[in-house]
């Protein structure tokens, strides 16, 4: 799961410095000589998806890092992030075979492309662990999220945010990259609820690339397609297309709720407001701790079952008994962020109630 996708854009330049840095402090795209103390032996390879998703570069990649680093102190994190590029992705990831890496966590740019390469990297005694999104070949372990459920999380808080006029309301829905294997499950999951729950999707648009200007185009197209009061509220697969979404809603003077996921900095400041409805809550720390734990039991030869309870299936069906954790989500709104967002200390209050947001906090009740 993207999405999340979402709107502090990390800006061009910053992003690809920092993904073109490694741990060691190398630059390159994943393609330093191996070496180093502890050599290969100690290393673990980290590949993200993509950038637009501020979660990525805040959480993510800093999360895991910091767990192994606790659980291994000399074992050194090779780290990349794809910039949404599935070719360089797999040049990341072949660099990393090469070299000798033997553990890599892969969050794939687009998991019908990972076969062939994790199929590879098992021949030569790699361990692949999918991270957030399902990849297809023969991993060791995935760690993600019920991500049919967030998507039932979606549709229940759109649902909820319609009101006593939902099963009379149209809805738009912007999905999410259709190279993200946790799209569809999001766009089922909302399907089985929105279906039922309101009385008819008129339009809908998957956006490759979780791209928030791509979604803004698709909510403008909708418009002009619809009328403005021919929907009464849109779903988007996450927050990053939710701002753009709404900024395309704003421009023509459009007021309807606007549901979003990842609880982006920027989507929480967009619920205190008033422009967006609700987001979904997933808490990306203990998916990334058990992951870094994961991949450091594997490094080490030790068993991963007590970490893995789940057992799931890649989505061609190819693949089956993937050990796997799966966590929940949680719909936030304006009431409960306070006791979600800033009690597990996400953000700070004083991260969210900047001088624009100040009076919204207050009127929430956040100090």
């Amino acid at each position: 799961m993207n999405a999340m996708t979402r709107r502090i854009v990390i800006g061009t330049a910053a992003v690809s410095m920092a993904a073109s840095l490694v741990a060691c402090g190398k630059a390159g795209d994943g393609g330093d000589t191996a070496g180093g103390s502890g050599g290969d032996s100690k290393t673990i390879g980290l590949l993200l998806p993509e950038n637009k998703t501020t979660r990525y570069e805040t959480f993510d990649r800093p999360i895991i890092e910091a767990k192994i680093k606790e659980l291994c102190d000399d074992c050194e994190v090779k780290y990349n992030n794809a910039a949404q590029d599935t070719e360089t992705q797999k040049k990341q990831f072949d660099a990393l075979v090469t070299q000798g890496v033997k553990v890599i966590i892969l969050d794939s740019v687009d998991y019908k492309a990972t076969k062939s390469w994790v199929q590879g990297a098992e021949k030569q005694g790699v361990k692949v662990v999918a991270y957030d999104r399902l990849a297809e070949g023969p991993i060791s372990a995935y760690v993600s999220y019920d991500n049919e459920k967030i998507g039932r999380l979606q549709g229940e808080g759109l649902v909820k945010a319609l009101g006593a006029k939902a099963k009379d309301s149209n809805v738009v829905m912007i999905n999410g990259s259709p190279t993200d294997p946790n799209a569809p499950l999001f766009k089922k999951g909302a399907h089985s609820v929105l279906d039922t729950g309101v009385k008819k999707v008129v339009y809908e648009q998957d956006i490759p690339d979780w791209s928030p200007d791509e979604a803004n185009k698709k909510m403008g197209a909708a418009i002009d397609s619809l009328g403005k009061d021919g929907f009464q509220g849109v779903y988007s697969a996450n927050d990053g297309m939710a701002g753009g979404i709404i900024t395309a809603l704003k421009k023509q003077g459009i007021k309807v709720p606007v549901g979003g996921q990842d609880a982006e900095l920027a989507g929480l400041q967009r619920i205190l407001t008033g422009d967006q409805a609700f987001t979904i809550y997933k808490q990306i720390k203990p998916e990334a701790e058990t992951t870094a734990e994961i991949a450091v039991r594997l490094l080490k030869g030790e068993k991963i079952d007590d970490l893995t309870p789940t057992k799931v299936t890649s989505l061609t069906g190819e693949f089956k008994d993937i050990p796997a954790k799966l966590y929940d989500a949680q719909i936030v709104t304006k009431e409960n962020i306070a006791s979600t967002i800033i009690a597990d200390k996400v953000y700070k209050a004083a991260d969210i109630c900047t001088a624009e947001y100040k009076a919204a906090c207050a009127a929430a009740g956040i100090k």
